[in-house]
This record gives C-alpha cells, sequence and structure tokens, in this order.
C-alpha cells in the first residue's frame, strides 16, 4: 500500500514539476526562432536552476544573477538576488530543488530507465557530496570577483565551465537554432556538452548525481531546511525506526534521524511510505490544528 502511494505521489510530483517548467519557459516562439527571451521579467528571478540563455526563458536562474552582480566591477551584491535566495529557502528550502528545478524533473526521467544495477550514491559519496560547497564558494562567489578583465570585470564561472542546466536548455537549442552559432562551437561548447552527457548518464544509474555532489542552489537552499517553513518532523512517539523511510529515501537519508537533512529534496516518499504516519510537514501539522479548532 505505500509502495503505491509512493507511486502514484511520484506522478503528481512529476506533472508539478512539468507545469512549472512549462509556466517559466512559456516563450514558445524563442524556441522557434532560436532568440532569448529579453522581456521585463527577464528581470526577475524563477526558483529552481532556470538558465537566463534559455530561449523559452521568462525569467533568470538565480544563481547566474548572483554571479552577474558578483563579476561587476562594483562588486556589489544584489539586495534582490540574496532577499530572493533567502526568501524562497526560508519558505521551501530545498522542496524548490524537488518540484521546481528543470533540472532535477531531467534527472528524474532519466533515472526511470532502466539500467542493470541502480546505485542510490556514486562511489565517495562521503566526501563528494561536499563538493557542491567548493562550486558555490569557488565558481559561483570567488572566482568571478577575484579573476577580471582588464576593465575590472569578471565571468560567470559556474554557468560558463560547468552547468549542464544551461548547455541543455539553453547552449544546445541556441546553437541549433543559430547556423552563426554552429560555426563558433568551439572546445568550450564541446566540454560543457560532455559535461551534460556524463551527467546523462549517471542520472540513469544514480539518483540526482547534480543534486547531490554539484548543485549550487541545492546547497543555499539545503542550508535553510532545518528552519524552513515548510519542514519535516518526526513523532517519536510513534516512529520504530524500521527504516523504511531511508530505504524508500533515494537521496539516502536517515530520517529519522534527520529528518531535516541538507540533503532532503522533499519529494515526500518517506511520509508516504511510513508504516505509523510518524513523519509529517509543518504545513500538515498547523493544517490538523486549525481543523481541530474548527470544530
Amino acid at each position: 500500500m505505500g509502495r503505491d502511494k509512493v507511486r502514484k505521489k511520484g506522478i503528481l510530483r512529476h506533472w508539478f514539476q512539468a507545469a512549472f517548467f512549462a509556466v517559466t519557459n512559456g516563450y514558445a516562439v524563442g524556441f522557434l526562432q532560436g532568440k532569448i527571451y529579453q522581456g521585463s521579467t527577464k528581470a526577475l528571478c524563477v526558483p529552481g536552476l532556470n538558465c537566463y540563455s534559455c530561449p523559452g526563458a521568462l525569467g533568470s536562474c538565480p544563481i547566474g544573477a548572483l554571479q552577474a552582480v558578483l563579476d561587476s566591477r562594483s562588486f556589489t551584491v544584489s539586495a534582490y538576488v540574496m532577499g530572493f535566495l533567502m526568501g524562497f529557502g526560508a519558505l521551501f528550502g530545498r522542496l524548490i530543488c524537488g518540484w521546481m528545478c528543470p533540472f532535477g524533473l531531467v534527472q528524474d526521467l532519466l533515472y526511470k530507465i532502466p539500467f542493470v544495477k541502480k546505485i542510490k550514491n556514486l562511489p565517495g559519496h562521503r566526501y563528494l557530496k561536499h563538493l557542491r560547497y567548493v562550486i558555490l564558494a569557488l565558481f559561483v562567489v570567488i572566482l568571478p570577483s577575484v579573476v577580471v578583465d582588464i576593465v575590472g570585470m569578471g565571468k560567470p564561472w559556474f554557468c560558463e565551465y560547468i552547468c549542464p542546466s544551461g548547455t541543455l536548455f539553453g547552449g544546445i537549442p541556441l546553437v541549433a537554432a543559430n547556423p552563426e552559432l554552429q560555426s563558433a562551437t568551439g572546445g568550450l561548447f564541446v566540454w560543457k556538452v560532455s559535461l551534460l552527457v556524463v551527467t546523462g548518464v549517471l542520472s540513469v544509474i544514480s539518483y540526482r548525481p547534480f543534486c547531490k555532489y554539484v548543485c549550487p542552489l541545492g546547497a543555499i537552499y539545503g542550508w535553510f531546511n532545518p528552519v524552513a517553513l515548510y519542514r519535516y518532523t518526526v513523532d517519536a512517539g510513534k516512529c520504530t525506526q524500521c527504516g523504511a523511510c531511508q530505504k524508500v529515501c533515494r537521496m539516502d537519508i536517515k530520517v529519522w534521524e534527520k529528518p531535516n537533512s541538507v540533503d532532503c529534496i522533499r519529494c515526500g516518499d518517506c511520509k508516504n511510505v511510513c508504516p505509523e504516519g510518524a513523519i509529517v510537514s509543518t504545513w500538515e501539522k498547523r493544517k490538523e490544528k486549525s481543523r481541530k479548532r474548527g470544530r
């Protein structure tokens, strides 16, 4: 019964992810013409890793926006970008990763492809899971701020050299639709496509490797998991520590010990499979309290 509930809720989550992607990347003309949308909404960020250069993108990626202000000559930190990250982090934590990120959906779908042996984590997981913080510090903050050209401008290092989401949703569609870009592609584009291919192959074998080990946006949102308005609680009186939650959790979290782990993407599988109903969200608890008061 629990497994069936997990499957049904998983389908619902994927549909929500797809709908959110369609809404935030609704500029269909951009895909047809190979042009980037330049309307007024492009000044606003969207919660997930949604590339500015995606032809259909109606908003900007918060990581790209953060680099854009850090690599400016004045080395300013945008109150809007920081406030956006802190606001969404404080409300949802990594629920954004599980429900609103386009590249998260891509990895989810790739993991559904049959493979001879699926693994939850890559070898060296214990150490690799800290890599995303190194990437956040080095490629998002330090290099764009410190390595500058003759006029004092830096580069968006993460977007330019790493981000597979930008390659998939931005680079490849733009190059495919523009012959002049095709003739100008070189080693950097080959490097980015190679990273995307490696990430895709690993996503077939292991669940969300980019989210677990690389994504700087997930690293930021993860810090808010323990304090976010939406978080999980475990009823110690009901929990038997049977391990069903960790077994179903593809992020491999001991939920009864760390229900608000920085790795949790709030997919809800642990809640749905728990035989005792011991895992609940803060929103569900508030809803139950309101229902009781309304009696």
